[in-house]
């Protein structure tokens, strides 16, 4: 499998969801994605919750979360 740039998926806008980071073209949020995920639901199920998303931006949505994680620096 090919590696997903989210930067092609995620994008943060102040007048969208007030700064948090979203799936381009929606107001659904990375948040929301990962919620669902850790919820137990299939990358299937979100798609038919919401048919306006794509398995690679639910796939950006883990890889923004991924990159945020490696950079949080302790301090």
């Amino acid at each position: 499998m090919s590696q997903i740039y989210y930067k092609e998926y995620i994008e943060v806008d102040p007048e969208v969801r007030f700064g948090k980071p979203v799936i381009k073209g929606t107001r659904i949020t990375v948040y929301d994605v990962l919620q669902w995920l850790a919820s137990g639901m299939t990358y299937q199920d979100i798609v038919a919750d919401f048919p306006q998303l794509s398995e690679k931006q639910i796939l950006a949505c883990l890889a923004y979360a991924a990159n945020k994680e490696r950079i949080i620096k302790v301090a």
